[in-house]
């Protein structure tokens, strides 16, 4: 017999036993969650959809791993508030000298949909945990220590920057409902917090911008959260009818059908040379692999913080996530990518490595060539050979014929956060000429964008 000590213990540590266990009140065992691509249930199982038990489950890794910023971005109606009250409830519950500011731009949004979420699951509480916590019209507390934790409603907007700002405690947990809608300033005023890796911090939206704080962490700083995608068809409780009243009323291919059904960003306003969603549609994706030979790309550090990297790619498959390496000389270069080449089984080793030659990759080629490695220089700062009338340079090409490959929508890569922020991060534009140019990397840096030594690798 499991005594409430032992349930107590189990609970601190697995939110998702909490939920289970504590809110729906059942064991792992019984919960049997719909799973998208298995035929609908008539009534929605009892316990957390499919995609709120996984991300539970992280949030209980992430306790111990670290990386505890959270960003998910959903269509309408998925669960994202309840899972967010269960959170609030749980940091409440089994972490002392807590302080847990919860935000959204609108005060109705935090009493209409996140308060009264929370009053929903505390009455479902077991007595002994229920009596422990208090819920007033802003504050969650614990009632033996009101003033050491507690979740506080905080409005978040423009002439009110300072909504995350001032908290201070042993552990600090952000939620920010429909972050989508949040200006950059509540953000920035507050400051390191939000980065420490000892907060943590979660944002809930349907993407409706394709700008802003939110945006950034599905794209160029993806790779310091963890992101997750939760379309309405991922979710038992949303009805198909839903989303074809959206798809009669506005068209599957507008912006309302992107942003209140798949959960995906905008296209308007959006100049990025790769789309994510083309990008993360690629993850994973089953594909009958294409009569190719192996071909690797080298992108080679010049200066500063730059990486170099080595993406290895056969036809339409990305053979695994694209390796970098910091402060490497000209010699350190040739030795790594010589040695990646004699580990390789001989029916992997690729037909041809191509090499950025600009900067030091001249010296980088000059030198495989000389150990017999079947290199190429490629000069990407060239004019394009092979559609001069629609390309500035080489490099502009390369980028559109990444961008065509995923396009094909039928590629594969592996999971590569790096990788893809870094694919997502550059713009285009058509010069007066009528030709692509691609954004340089030098335009990146001031707007604050890193280097994509990964992606240009792969291209």
């Amino acid at each position: 017999m499991v005594t409430w000590q032992e349930k107590v213990a189990l609970w601190a540590n697995s939110p998702l036993h909490f939920v289970l266990e504590a809110l729906f009140h059942i064991t792992e065992d019984q919960w049997q969650p719909w799973q998208p691509g298995t035929p609908r249930p008539a009534v929605p199982p009892i316990g957390p959809e499919f995609w709120q038990g996984e991300f539970l489950r992280d949030v209980g890794r992430a306790k111990v791993e670290g990386k505890r910023r959270f960003s998910v971005r959903a269509g309408h109606g998925v669960g994202k508030s309840s899972i967010e009250t269960w959170l609030i409830l749980w940091f409440v519950l089994f972490h002392r000298n807590l302080k847990c500011p919860v935000t959204a731009n609108s005060q109705d949004q935090l009493r209409d949909v996140v308060w009264a979420e929370l009053s929903r699951w505390h009455r479902e509480l077991p007595p002994f945990l229920r009596e422990l916590v208090d819920i007033t019209a802003e504050r969650v507390v614990v009632k033996a220590d009101p003033d050491g934790s507690f979740a506080v409603a905080r409005t978040a907007r423009p002439e009110r920057p300072e909504a995350l700002q001032g908290f201070h405690a042993e552990t600090l947990a952000f939620f920010i409902e429909e972050a989508s809608g949040i200006e950059d300033i509540i953000f920035e005023t507050a400051g390191g917090a939000l980065s420490s890796e000892h907060s943590w911090v979660f944002m809930f939206a349907n993407p409706t911008r394709t700008t802003g704080y939110f945006h950034r962490s599905h794209h160029q700083n993806r790779q310091s959260w963890r992101c997750y995608h939760i379309p309405c068809h991922a979710s038992s409780r949303v009805s198909p009818r839903y989303a074809e009243q959206i798809a009669a009323e506005y068209g599957e291919q507008s912006n309302v059908y992107r942003v209140r059904v798949l959960g995906e960003f905008p296209l308007s306003e959006d100049d990025s040379t790769i789309q994510l969603g083309l990008v993360e549609a690629a993850i994973g994706r089953e594909v009958s692999p294409s009569d190719h030979a192996v071909v690797w790309g080298l992108d080679v550090a010049r200066y500063g913080d730059d990486t170099t990297a080595l993406a290895k790619r056969c036809g339409n498959v990305l053979l695994q996530p694209v390796r970098e390496w910091k402060k490497l000389d000209l010699m350190q270069t040739c030795g790594i990518v010589s040695r990646e080449f004699a580990e390789t089984p001989f029916q992997d080793q690729p037909a041809a490595i191509n090499v950025d030659v600009i900067g030091i990759g001249a010296g980088v080629v000059d030198r495989l060539r000389e150990v017999g490695l079947p290199v190429r220089g490629v000069n990407v700062g060239e004019a394009s050979a092979n559609r001069p009338e629609r390309f500035m340079r080489l490099r502009d090409e390369l980028w559109w014929c990444a961008r065509e490959w995923f396009e094909t929508r039928s590629v594969l890569i592996p999971r590569d956060d790096a990788l893809i922020s870094e694919l997502v991060g550059p713009k285009y534009k058509l010069e007066s000429s009528g030709k692509i140019k691609i954004e340089s990397k030098d335009d990146m840096k001031k707007r604050g964008v890193r280097s994509p030594n990964k992606a240009d690798a792969f291209c």
